[in-house]
């Protein structure tokens, strides 16, 4: 296990021109104490868990002092937010320290988010508060264990430095890792220069790093674009299967290695509603659930778009091309396994229609989904407890029988069906109200027992967990008033 002394930094990421980022040291924050912390998170680069508690770690995490071998940088990007592109965005409030190797050789980057201002701040004074740090920080290790591709948060460091945003807050940083935090943007940002080079240089550097089975190729440039819209697809697939909301997918926030990255606001469906807008700060709707994988295939056309100096536009065009059927053949294998069916023609209106059913009804999603596994199959059985959270229980009954019929077609065994199902279906997810109820005790008490808690459930989200069964309810009636938006 490694101990801070024994910890070798690099940053490729900071060896490219300097055009492509801006050397920058944190601010300091003044008496900085852990909120939480994870072990899996630390255990990517076996880090001895019994470093957490030291001060010279904590100081680190606070931006306070950098170890030998950090070569600190904020990131440029450009992108297109809410559909509009801002020429220049950049790391605003977050920082990277480095890259750090394990055992196997796998790199990560170590990032504090809510650092200070860096020379792309545009203003802000780059500082991250608790309730949302808290909620990045459960979030990002929430989508790992339910195996969905995302940046890890290895620790929540606090401070009481007052933080002013609608009222005043206290300062948080998160640790953030991730292979990369290369986005869309970062090559936009060139593209709308009209700089040609640096397009070319950070398309080899992700290609050498990430996709490295690529770099022999005469052309790598749009086999790498296609692969990252089948990353992307794939991405979406997973979001869309578990009723996961991202809520400001702007071209800044879309990964180049297909990761849920930038968790600000977000939302995971309660009440089944396809049309969900999970960002207060969206009027207009355009990041609602049921709109994300047709942004994603947008966001993609701009991505291809930034490629264009390195490709003609129809292979470009071609690039992203694969993205509908992908997306399409992964949602249905998702949402196949969720239902117990083998992907096939049969499975399509079984699936819309329970949607359906569930969107007018008002079906909690994470809840029906998880009782769908206990369905009994055999003719004639009523499945009360499924058939109860539906007002119109002809509709379902109807439904049901068809599904039933769909499981004995294809020779279910009800108890072998169940257990793969439960293995698909999560009984546990950050529910606005949980992850609420964590903060308020957080910044009211500073009680951060729930961070800790939930931090523990959600690392087991597929498990029954008995003694946690009142966090998979439906959430209580406050939660509607719950309300989350690009400052949270």
């Amino acid at each position: 296990m490694a101990t801070l002394e024994s910890l070798v930094f690099d940053n490729g990421f900071a060896r490219l021109p300097e055009s492509f980022h801006t050397r920058v040291c944190p601010t300091p924050v003044p008496d900085p104490y852990l909120v939480a912390w994870s072990p899996a998170a630390a255990s990517l680069f076996n880090l001895d868990p019994g470093e957490m508690n030291r001060p010279e770690l904590i100081e680190t995490l606070a931006g306070n002092r950098l170890l030998p071998g950090m070569d600190a940088i904020a990131a440029l990007y450009a992108g297109h937010q809410f559909g509009h592109y801002v020429p220049q965005l950049g790391d605003g409030r977050a920082i990277l320290l480095g890259e750090v190797k394990n055992s196997r050789g796998e790199g990560w980057e170590i990032q504090l988010k809510g650092a200070g201002r860096t020379p792309y701040s545009r203003g802000g004074d780059g500082r991250a508060v608790l309730r949302s740090s808290i909620r990045e920080f459960l979030c990002s290790e929430a989508m790992h264990a339910l195996g969905i591709p995302t940046t890890r948060a290895l620790a929540i460091v606090g401070s009481d430095h007052p933080v002013y945003r609608e009222d005043e807050e206290t300062a948080a940083l998160v640790t953030r890792l991730a292979p990369s935090f290369v986005r869309f943007g970062s090559f936009e940002v060139f593209y709308y220069r009209n700089q040609v080079e640096p397009i070319r240089q950070l398309a080899d550097y992700v290609i050498a790093r990430y996709y490295p089975e690529l770099a022999m190729l005469t052309d790598p440039y749009p086999e790498f674009l296609r692969q990252v819209g089948l990353r992307t697809a794939e991405l979406m697939a997973a979001w869309q299967a578990v009723g996961f909301s991202h809520g400001v997918m702007n071209t800044d926030n879309m990964s180049i290695l297909g990761l849920t990255l930038d968790y600000g606001p977000f939302g995971f469906m309660d009440a089944f509603d396809p049309g969900y807008v999970c960002n207060h700060s969206d009027t207009g709707g355009r990041y609602a659930f049921d709109q994300q994988p047709d942004v994603a295939a947008w966001n993609l056309t701009k991505l291809a778009q930034a490629l264009v100096p390195l490709m003609s536009v129809e292979t470009a065009s071609q690039a992203i091309g694969d993205y509908p059927q992908a997306f399409g053949r992964a949602y249905l294998a998702r949402m196949a396994a969720k239902f117990g069916l083998a992907p096939d023609g049969e499975v399509v209106p079984l699936v819309m229609d329970a949607l359906q059913l569930m969107a007018q009804n008002r079906v909690d999603y994470t809840i029906f989904f998880r009782a769908l596994c206990s369905f009994d199959s055999s003719e004639g059985a009523s499945n009360a407890p499924l058939r109860d959270r539906f007002l119109d229980r002809p509709a379902f009954d109807a439904w049901a029988v068809r599904y039933a019929a769909a499981l004995r077609n294809q020779g279910s065994n009800d108890a072998e069906r169940a257990a793969a199902m439960r293995r698909v279906n999560p009984k546990y997810v950050l529910r606005n109200h949980l992850a609420e109820i964590a903060i308020r005790r957080a910044a009211d008490h500073r009680d951060y027992s729930e961070i800790g808690r939930l931090h523990q459930l959600l690392l087991r989200p597929y498990d029954e967990q008995p003694e946690f069964e009142a966090y998979a309810a439906e959430p209580p009636d406050w939660a509607r008033q719950i309300e989350v938006s690009c400052s949270s």
